[in-house]
């Protein structure tokens, strides 16, 4: 991150004697994908906008598990989540927010299991808890005002955390008109990269999982896709552009449209 958006890590903030409030739990996307960085970035500037204490893990931050979960090698999962655990109790970690929903459901509800218990959130949960208690204030009637905007729910916030306000919420909060897909909340479609296929080939099919969401998508005529999350965002840029409408349609995570409305 640039100086101008300078994040402590925990280590630096022990070494100064100090402990945040919160973890930002960055990801694998967020932490090593170059577009996925514009919205690890665009939460850290609504959190310190919000004069929210909060700090990573830096280098310290591993592989929450998630795909190796997904993929069938148990073993290693829980290697990897016990070492987490391990950094992260030493730390003494009470609360994590993250951008990713995989590492949200992992640190959620697979890390108990191994003794790793936190309060843990969603970036879209976090930014609207914020604004309820007064720390961040939109204005509205901004960039996005009156622009068509539609939700592609993260099946891992979704159907499996049953989060479907949170994001719908900040978008109404932009005075923008929320358009929605024939399958979305409960009945959303994955985005293809859920269960680790993200690092696997294509399977056997006559099209593409993401291909679909998008003509889903496409068919409410939105201005913009709405993601909460870097592999959604991945898969539906993709989309876009398969249909050549990186033109007209813009795909941006939730945190991109509350930080660029408040000109972040």
């Amino acid at each position: 991150m640039s100086e101008t958006l300078r994040v402590p890590t925990m280590a630096e903030m022990m070494a100064n004697g100090e402990k945040p409030d919160i973890l930002f739990w960055v990801g694998c996307s967020g932490s090593f994908d170059d577009r996925a960085k514009k919205i690890t970035k665009a939460v850290a500037k609504i959190l310190q906008r919000a004069g929210v204490k909060f700090a990573v893990l830096g280098a310290e931050e591993s592989c929450s598990g998630d795909p190796a979960k997904r993929a069938g090698n148990e073993f290693l999962f829980q290697m990897q989540a016990m070492m987490n655990i391990q950094v992260l109790d030493g730390y003494e970690v009470k609360k994590i927010v993250t951008a990713c929903p995989h590492c949200f459901n992992t640190l959620k509800n697979e890390y108990p299991g191994l003794g790793g218990n936190y309060e843990v959130v969603h970036h879209s949960q976090l930014i609207q808890e914020l604004i309820n208690n007064g720390q961040l204030r939109l204005m509205g009637g901004g960039t996005f005002k009156g622009k068509r905007i539609t939700f592609h729910d993260p099946c891992y916030l979704g159907r499996g955390n049953g989060e479907y306000e949170a994001p719908r919420a900040l978008i109404e909060k932009l005075d923008a008109e929320l358009v929605e897909m024939k399958r979305c909340r409960s009945r959303g479609l994955c985005c293809g990269a859920g269960g680790a296929q993200m690092f696997k080939e294509a399977e056997k099919g006559n099209k593409e999982v993401n291909i679909e969401r998008t003509e889903e998508a496409i068919e409410v005529k939105p201005e913009i896709i709405a993601t909460g999350c870097p592999f959604c965002n991945t898969m539906m840029t993709d989309g876009v552009k398969n249909f050549e409408k990186e033109g007209e349609i813009h795909v941006l995570d939730i945190a991109e449209l509350i930080a660029q409305a408040e000109d972040l």
